[in-house]
């Protein structure tokens, strides 16, 4: 149904348009479509109908930007069927075409998006794709084009953490799992002695039924651990008297089952003294608690045991977890990036799959804990920051597991946990001074760090030529809209003719004296008028400023410099909008298109991200220059941009590499917010000059980086590299 012209309204998961006229030729067609929609990780399918089969093809489009896709048309269609969306929402169709390629022509942009896309020809030429397309077509006996079709096909396959989570457990996550023969074979894993450590408080205050469910979560509990492929060397029960001695006949059938269990009862009161009592009884080199209820997958001990034997220095194993509902259905899958100080700063992302080296594990006492001792959330975010605040700890002692390990049931409190006092003392062990308040999401937390005394001079570069109709709004909101007024701004001219332009620049110079006009007299090189400006700049904070965003309030640049001048922090990225407020730039991403791309583009402004991840500040690999500041000093240690060999392209994502590499963390804030006028229908590079330059950047981007740029520590290897949104691989 229609809500305005031009407005579909979708009420069900698959609204369908049927195409009329003319039907596309059989054979190769690029299809073109534009779909403006207010729900994203959603895809649009086309349906081609024949008297004899259907063929179903899926497009994940990009908002704002015709998506191109290459698809064959059998012969015979007789119907043809567009979904533009599989969820309720609001669409709006703009463009809708095919085209009939040749072959040739076809073939070239196949292989190029492979080239591009798929992990498994990355960094081939086109020739080397082909030529490796067709040894596997000898080996199948099977053509080398529909091979190279369905690796095509598999780049545009989007699967969303939130719809489509079951159909790649069963299709991607099974097919990944270690065989039988392969356990067998890493018999060395064996020797990955675990104790897992499961505590249950007093059942006095519980009903027959309460108890009988208490039972049952804990028979689920234990059956996941029976199942292990990789046997836990222990399994510690601790239990209060009453509730052993009512159970005692189902326990014992538990110990003849399972060997490992050893069962103690306890008269401790509350879930922290149980689990310091637990660790007393541990018998062996890792500790890993499981709450009653939750379940280890069936590799969870495996895949543990497999990354420690890589990282024998590790004394935390983190791994990916998700959730169970009330059914038993696996949801809401939770994979966590690598070590990341300032995400664990802003809320609990490692959650409750953690095992620990049992020497490294906190004693957290009841005394300790107060009224949290019973919060086993609280226990396990508490006991993180505990490590992390150590004296000898480094971000080697943690190893990331990419795997679900950990399956868990929802906490009994409704009402997300606050943190903030938790993150406030820690902070205050640490000797570090900062005001924690609650985040934009329950149970996160923002961190205020103190501005420097006195306040650093932030020099804002801001490179432009002509274009005073986007360069006026963007200057006047800077020097209208910002409350940290300590800052130059340095417009760097380059060759700028038109008469309008040029008449602004000198009123705007006249009219504020933190405003100064550099002339660059040589042909657009982004990198070397950036260090140019650099070069004059008299801050001791540098800001690569584009010359199209807006502030949106005045706070923006005085939390980039709170968070910029903490000595262990290196760039500093914004929040950016486009005009039509969804997201342009949430982060940067190494990896994603082959070598970088934006978190989550396109979502809307409201929504929190995966994991909540849009609405809190982070550790990042890399962040746009269009808003991005840095200490001068940093940027001279790095060498500033890349003249030489990223004039234009990819020069910011290469200095936050350079200044990741140098020993420093790269930061990315939700709260300094800027609207980005970019054009979101602007075009690639469209003339053989620019598709050129931009491809000799791109390889030196892969020659230099490669190895980083397909393994980013802040994002998850389970994720795809082909989407922004997250999605699954």
């Amino acid at each position: 149904m229609t809500s305005q012209p031009g407005e579909w309204q979708s009420l069900g998961a698959e609204p369908l348009f049927a195409l009329e006229g003319q039907l596309p030729l059989p054979g190769w067609n690029m299809v073109e479509i534009a779909c403006e929609r207010d729900v994203t990780s959603v895809v649009s399918s086309l349906t081609f109908e024949s008297s004899r089969r259907s063929l179903t093809v899926e497009l994940p489009l990009r908002v704002g930007k015709i998506t191109k896709r290459l698809v064959y048309v059998p012969w015979g269609v007789k119907r043809v069927t567009f979904a533009p969306m599989n969820a309720t929402g609001t669409f709006s169709l703009e463009h809708f075409r095919f085209v009939w390629l040749t072959p040739m022509f076809a073939y070239n942009r196949l292989l190029q998006r492979l080239s591009n896309m798929h992990e498994h020809y990355r960094d081939l030429s086109l020739k080397e794709i082909e030529f490796s397309l067709k040894q596997q077509a000898r080996k199948q006996s099977r053509k080398w084009q529909t091979i190279a079709l369905e690796d095509y096909e598999s780049t545009f396959i989007s699967f969303s953490t939130r719809r489509h989570y079951q159909q790649w457990v069963r299709q991607i996550e099974r097919r990944r799992a270690p065989s039988d023969h392969l356990v067998a074979l890493r018999s060395h894993l064996h020797s990955f002695d675990c104790s897992v450590l499961l505590v249950c408080p007093s059942g006095d205050d519980l009903n027959a039924g309460q108890m009988q469910a208490l039972q049952h979560r804990l028979n689920l509990s234990l059956a996941s651990l029976a199942e292990q492929s990789l046997s836990p060397h222990q399994v510690m029960l601790l239990l209060p008297p009453q509730v052993h001695k009512q159970w005692q006949g189902w326990l014992d059938e538990w110990q003849r089952e399972m060997p490992a269990l050893r069962i103690v009862e306890s008269h401790a009161t509350s879930v922290a003294a149980l689990r310091v009592e637990a660790l007393s009884y541990c018998e062996h080199s890792w500790v890993w608690f499981l709450r009653p209820g939750d379940r280890l997958a069936a590799n969870a001990l495996f895949h543990m045991a497999s990354i420690a034997a890589d990282n024998p220095q590790a004394q935390m194993l983190v791994a990916d977890e998700d959730s169970l509902d009330e059914k038993g259905v696996r949801h809401s899958p939770q994979f966590k990036p690598e070590w990341n100080a300032d995400l664990l700063l802003s809320m609990p992302y490692m959650g409750r799959a953690v095992c620990y080296q049992h020497s490294f594990i906190p004693r957290l006492s009841a005394d300790m804990c107060g009224d949290n001792a019973n919060n086993p959330d609280w226990l396990d975010y508490v006991q993180t920051l505990d490590v992390t605040r150590r004296e000898n700890f480094s971000y080697q002692m943690l190893a990331h597991v990419p795997h679900i390990a950990y399956h868990g049931v929802p906490a009994s409190t409704i009402t997300p946990y606050s943190y903030v006092e938790a993150v406030a003392q820690h902070l205050e062990a640490c000797g570090q001074i900062a005001e924690v308040t609650p985040g934009l999401l329950p149970g996160t937390q923002r961190i205020r760090w103190p501005m420097p005394s006195p306040e650093p001079l932030v020099s804002l570069l801001v490179p432009t030529r002509d274009g005073v109709d986007i360069l006026r709004p963007c200057v006047d909101a800077i020097l209208d809209r910002t409350d940290y007024t300590h800052f130059e701004l340095l417009i760097l001219d380059n060759q700028s003719t038109c008469k309008e332009t040029l008449a602004y620049l000198d009123e705007v110079a006249a009219r504020d004296s933190r405003v100064k006009v550099l002339s660059w007299n040589a042909p657009f090189n982004y990198s070397s008028i950036n260090n140019y400006g650099a070069d004059h700049a008299r801050g001791s904070v540098i800001g690569l400023i584009n010359n199209d965003v807006e502030p949106i309030d005045g706070q923006w640049l005085s939390e980039m410099v709170e968070q910029v001048s903490r000595p262990d922090i290196g760039c500093v990225g914004a929040k950016l909008y486009y005009p039509n407020d969804t997201i342009q730039h949430g982060g940067v991403i190494l990896g994603l298109g082959g070598l970088a791309g934006h978190a989550h583009r396109f979502f809307q402004r409201d929504e929190d991200g995966y994991m909540g991840r849009l609405k809190v500040a982070q550790n990042l690999s890399a962040v746009t220059a269009a808003c991005l500041l840095l200490r001068k000093e940093v940027f001279d240690a790095v060498n500033g941009l890349n003249e030489k060999d990223l004039a234009v392209a990819y020069n910011d994502v290469d200095l936050c590499i350079k200044a990741r590499e140098a020993g420093y963390r790269n930061l990315w804030t939700p709260f300094a917010e800027l609207y980005h006028h970019e054009s979101i229908s602007r075009g690639a590079d469209d003339t053989p000059e620019k598709r050129a330059r931009w491809l000799s950047e791109f390889a030196y981007m892969r020659k230099t980086w490669g190895e980083l740029l397909d393994s980013d520590p802040a994002y998850n290897p389970n994720l795809t590299l082909v989407h922004e949104d997250f999605s699954l691989r």
